[in-house]
Parts: structure tokens; sequence; C-alpha cells
């Protein structure tokens, strides 16, 4: 079991082709930041999806959980922060938050369900649950 949180933060800007007439950010680019967020945190932690793939090894989506609390407009600058949850077994579980300076915009949960080729379910390595220094 993976006992330390690894966490980070993300700065995005948002972009006209992600927002509506109104320039509002469409509701379907919000996952889109948390894997952003979520990539960057692996590779703080010394793995990329492109290796883990190359092993075999690869992370889906089995579980997200997305409340909006206001809206992100054009050109705002965001910063999304995720933290890795303890865990063990086959699934990866992260936790985010989507800020405008103080203001929370929004919040996730996601788990990840580790496989193989096949998408058969296998342990996460160790590798991602317990990374180097």
């Amino acid at each position: 079991m993976s006992e330390k949180l690894h966490q980070i933060t993300v700065p995005i800007r948002v972009r006209y082709q992600e927002c509506d007439p109104m320039n509002v950010a469409h509701h379907s680019v919000y996952p889109v930041w948390l894997e952003i967020a979520r990539t960057e945190l692996l590779r703080s932690m010394g793995q990329t999806y492109r290796d883990l793939e190359a092993a075999g090894v690869f992370l889906v989506v089995a579980k997200l959980s997305l409340r909006y609390r206001r809206p992100a407009m054009y050109d705002d600058e965001l910063e999304v922060s995720v933290t890795a949850l303890p865990t063990v077994g086959v699934k990866l579980e992260h936790r985010y938050e989507i800020r405008r300076g103080k203001d929370l915009i929004a919040a996730a949960e996601t788990t990840l369900a580790c496989v193989d080729g096949d998408g058969k379910l296998r342990p996460v390595p160790e590798k991602v649950l317990n990374p180097g220094p």
C-alpha cells in the first residue's frame, strides 16, 4: 500500500476553442484538464504513461465524479491540483481541485483501473505505488 500522498498543481489557461459562444468553458473540457494534471503527477513521480503502456500497463478511468461550482471563462488562469490517494491492488484514486485564484470552481475524484493489453485487471506496478525519491 502506498502511504505517501503525492500532489502537484498544474497551471491551465482556458483556451478559446474550449468555450461556448458566451465564453464559458464547456463542461466537457474539465476531464481533459484533470488528465493533464494526473499525467504531470505521474511524471513528477518518475513515470510516464508512455513508459507504462510500453511495458503493457494501462490505466483506464473507471469512475469520474465532478462537481462544478463556478464557471471558468475564456482566458482564465486556472490551477488544477491533484492528489494521489493511498491505494493498493488494481486501482488508483485521485482527488482534484480546480481554482481560479482563491475561488474553487470545481472539485473531482477519479478511480483508475490498472489493466493489461487485453483489458484484464492487473496489479498496479510497485514503481507507481511507491516511486523512488
